[in-house]
Order: structure tokens, then C-alpha cells, then sequence
């Protein structure tokens, strides 16, 4: 056995609890180096979570824009609830209407009408009628599949502030234009499909809503982008970041870093205050 301080032998049968080279005891010197061990480690690591939760602070509520962008991300999945159009249709043998929202699509699976609009675009009555909300319905469920990628991107945007800012602008900008198309062709359809009174087409505002809610995304996205998202870290935190990949990596000897690892001025206070304190308890705890 070898003294953990001077390296000095110690005979097996030595069962004196002091060092016979350097006189330490090596009991409290090996607890006090574990110690001091996981005191370091602790600093290194206690900053790495603390920059994650900056970065979480930042993505989701460290500022006005960050709390209005996830409110708009929100209410653009429910604008989706809102019909983009709707066609009825009254024939012979069949009634009923289908409308081109989030709700709509699942009571047209659910009664069987979806299944019938193939039947009824290939017909020369119904076609553009039916149409009129087909189409509304296919950009819907595009912007659906849009509405969780956007949200993906939120929920993960504290991974990297900056790509989630961009990619949400960017794909706001296919929203609004995938809206805005599906408007116009429920709106030149609702004015040229024959009256023929078997089908009829309703306007619906989802479209303008969903549009709306994108141009949100986009203007609180640019306004963070250009103000700037990255969060503000503790002094010296980015450092011991480092450090720590250093020594996780093994290119670093933990045992070789001093303690505190890194310390400013205002670290320093607030140990000195927390060194005050322990000791000020333990004090009282002696004279009671």
C-alpha cells in the first residue's frame, strides 16, 4: 500500500491511521480528495445545465417575442379547425356536405363521404364543386404535416436558437402561400362551377386565419433573428463547458484542476457568503 499523499511504501501490518513518511492522515486525506474531486465536477457539470436552461429560457419565455411566438405556433394548429370551404351536395339518393377543416376531414372519414369524392370529381355536374373543396382539403393536410414541423422545430428550438428561428420563417413563408392558393381556388370556383343546384359551395375562413397566424410566425421569428436569441450565459460557464468535454474526453486530469476550477469576483463573494454562513450555523449548533 502506497501513503495517497507522498507515495511513501506502508507495510500491510502498519494499522496506524497516520502516514509513517509524511504523518498525513489517510482516511481524511482520501475523503477530503474525493471530496474535492466531486467539488469539481460538480462546477463543471452544474454549468453545462445551466447553459441548457438558458438556452430553454431563451426559446420559450426569455422574452416578449419568445412567449407571443409560442402562442401563434399554438393557435395556427387550431386555425386549422377552422373550415376552409365546404360543398353540399343535394341529390336524388344522397344529401349531405363536406367541409375542408381539421373536423371536417375526420366526420368525412368517419360517415363515409370521403370516400365518394373520387366518384363525384369525375363527374360533369359535380366536378368543380366538389373540387371547390378537394383542393382546400389536400393544402390542409399539407399544412397540417407544415403545423408539426413548425412545432417540432419549437419544442427542439433550444438545440440551436438560430436554425429553429430560420427554419420556422421559412416554412411560415410556404404556409401562407399554400392559404392563400387554396382561398383563390375555393373563391374562382365558388363563381364558376355550374348552378346546377345538386352541389352547393360555401367560402370558409380557415385559410385567411391559418394565413394570418403564418405571417405571426414569420414577423416574430424576423424580429428575434434580427434582435438576436442567443442566451446570456454565467461568466466563465462556456469555459467549463469545455472543460468538461476535455475531461469526459480523458485529455484533462480532473485530479489536476485546481478549486475552484473557474471563479470571478462575484463567484468569490458568494462562496465566501455560503463558507459565512456554514459556519455561522455550525457555531450556533455547537452552543445549543
Amino acid at each position: 500500500m502506497k501513503c495517497p499523499k507522498c507515495g511513501g511504501e506502508i507495510p500491510f501490518y502498519d494499522l496506524k491511521p497516520n502516514c509513517k513518511h509524511c504523518g498525513v492522515n489517510i482516511m481524511y486525506y482520501t475523503q477530503e480528495e474525493g471530496l474535492t474531486r466531486d467539488a469539481k465536477r460538480t462546477e463543471l457539470e452544474g454549468a453545462a445545465a445551466r447553459m441548457v436552461i438558458a438556452r430553454v429560457k431563451a426559446a420559450f419565455i426569455g422574452s416578449r417575442l419568445a412567449i407571443a411566438r409560442l402562442i401563434a405556433v399554438v393557435l395556427a394548429v387550431g386555425a386549422l379547425a377552422v373550415p376552409f370551404a365546404g360543398v353540399k351536395f343535394d341529390l336524388p339518393f344522397f344529401s349531405g356536405g363536406f367541409s375542408a377543416g381539421l373536423v371536417g376531414l375526420i366526420m368525412s372519414f368517419t360517415n363515409g363521404l370521403a370516400m365518394k369524392l373520387p366518384a363525384f370529381l369525375g363527374s360533369p355536374l359535380l366536378g368543380k364543386s366538389t373540387l371547390a373543396a378537394a383542393v382546400p382539403a389536400g393544402c390542409l393536410f399539407v399544412l397540417a404535416l407544415l403545423d408539426v414541423a413548425i412545432f417540432a422545430a419549437l419544442l427542439l428550438s433550444f438545440l440551436n436558437l438560430t436554425k429553429s428561428a430560420n427554419f420556422m420563417k421559412k416554412a411560415s413563408v410556404v404556409g401562407i402561400v399554400l392559404a392563400v392558393l387554396s382561398q383563390i381556388v375555393v373563391f374562382v370556383m365558388k363563381f364558376t362551377a355550374p348552378k346546377t343546384g345538386t352541389a352547393s359551395i360555401s367560402l370558409g375562413f380557415g385559410a385567411l386565419a391559418a394565413a394570418a397566424m403564418y405571417a405571426v410566425i414569420w414577423f416574430l421569428n424576423k424580429k428575434m433573428l434580427d434582435k438576436g436569441i442567443e442566451p446570456e450565459y454565467r461568466e466563465n460557464d462556456l469555459k467549463r463547458r469545455e472543460l468538461l468535454k476535455q475531461v469526459r474526453a480523458g485529455q484533462v486530469d480532473l485530479d489536476s484542476l485546481p478549486l475552484p476550477v473557474f471563479e470571478n469576483e462575484q463567484e468569490r463573494e458568494e462562496r465566501m457568503k455560503a463558507l459565512e454562513e456554514a459556519l455561522r450555523a455550525e457555531e450556533e449548533g455547537k452552543e445549543l
